[in-house]
C-alpha cells in the first residue's frame, strides 16, 4: 500500500520536499540574513499551514479557531523564551546573525508531513474531514507550527527594533 501512495504522489510533490529539506537544512549552520528574508520564511510556511488546513477541512469554522487559537497561543509561548545565544542584529547592515539550529528544519518538515499524511488519510477515508476531533486536531498542529516560525520571527524583529532604538537613542 505504501509503494501505491508513493506512485500516485505527484511529482512536483517530491520537489517541494526537497526544497523545503534544502532550505531547512541551510539552517543547521550560523548565517546571516536581512529582514526580508527572515519575514518571509515565517509568511510563507504559515501560508502552507492554512492552506493544508483548507484544503484538508474546506471552510470549517472549527477548524479555523482551533489553527488560529494555537497560533497564539504558540506565539505567547515563544515570546517569553530568549534569543540563542549569539543571535544577534547589524543595524547599520541590516542583516541578522543568527546560530545554526534545526528549529526551521523540523517545522517544515513537520507542515510538509503532516499535509502530506492528512491528504493521504483523507484519500482513503474522506470521513474523517468531518470528524470534529481529527479536524480540531490537525488545524491546531498546524497552527502550532505556524506559531513557532511567527514566534521565531517576532523575537527578531523585537531585536532590531531594540538595536536600532540604542543607535538612535546614542
Amino acid at each position: 500500500m505504501l509503494m501505491q501512495i508513493l506512485l500516485q504522489t505527484p511529482k512536483w510533490v517530491f520537489g517541494l520536499f526537497a526544497l523545503l529539506l534544502w532550505l531547512g537544512a541551510r539552517q543547521l549552520v550560523a548565517t546571516s540574513l536581512g529582514m526580508t528574508r527572515m519575514t518571509l520564511m515565517p509568511v510563507v510556511m504559515g501560508g502552507l499551514s492554512i492552506f493544508g488546513v483548507a484544503s484538508a477541512f474546506g471552510d470549517s469554522i472549527v477548524s479555523l479557531l482551533a489553527w488560529a487559537a494555537m497560533v497564539f497561543a504558540t506565539i505567547a509561548v515563544a515570546l517569553q523564551r530568549r534569543l540563542p545565544a549569539g543571535t544577534r542584529y547589524d543595524a547599520a547592515a541590516r542583516r541578522f546573525h543568527i546560530a545554526g539550529t534545526a528549529v526551521p528544519l523540523v517545522l517544515m518538515m513537520g507542515i510538509f508531513f503532516t499535509k502530506y499524511i492528512v491528504g493521504v488519510l483523507m484519500a482513503i477515508h474522506p470521513e474523517y474531514g468531518h470528524q470534529a476531533l481529527f479536524c480540531i486536531g490537525i488545524s491546531a498542529l498546524y497552527g502550532t507550527f505556524t506559531g513557532v516560525f511567527v514566534g521565531r520571527a517576532i523575537r527578531l524583529w523585537r531585536l532590531a527594533m531594540r538595536t536600532d532604538a540604542a543607535a538612535v537613542a546614542a
